[in-house]
């Protein structure tokens, strides 16, 4: 087998198994993977301001946004003043959005952030370095990336 064909199996089988987690989360929550991923982040610190829940999803604070709308319109999350600062606007689930992580299937959004994690930082930069060029070169890099299986408003 080449390298180049044991990289496409595995982008293949990382797609899928992201594939098969979003359609587990739709089926068994009638939520994304991305919003379960967000629903989750927010539960491990409730308080989250957008810009520390963007970093702790690893995407930019308007394709979480996105996200934290639907979570909210759904009932899963509030928008609230942080208890220790009222002119700071915080994410918290709400009761329904707890009970909904009781049931949750595995996050493999969450499971691949924790792996890249960690990996040692110089082998984890050198993999960046060139997963980007490639994507770049595929799409040109034009516009933020919305969260896996989340399309932006």
């Amino acid at each position: 087998m080449t390298d180049s064909q044991r990289i496409l199996d595995a982008i293949r089988r990382m797609v899928r198994l992201l594939r098969l987690s979003d359609r587990a989360a739709r089926n068994q929550l009638g939520l994304s993977s991305a919003q379960l991923f967000v629903l989750h982040e927010v539960a491990k610190t409730p308080e989250l301001s957008l810009k520390e829940l963007a970093e702790r999803t690893r995407t930019d604070q308007s394709s979480v946004s996105v996200v934290v709308t639907r979570l909210c319109d759904s009932g899963l999350l509030a928008r609230e003043r942080a208890s220790d600062d009222a002119r700071r606007l915080v994410i918290t689930p709400t009761r329904s959005g707890r009970a909904a992580i009781k049931k949750a299937p595995r996050v493999a959004q969450q499971e691949l952030v924790e792996i890249l994690d960690e990996m040692p930082d110089e082998e984890r930069k050198r993999f960046a370095d060139t997963f980007a060029k490639i994507v770049d070169r595929l799409d040109g890099g034009a516009s933020p990336a919305p969260m896996f299986f989340e399309e932006a408003k």
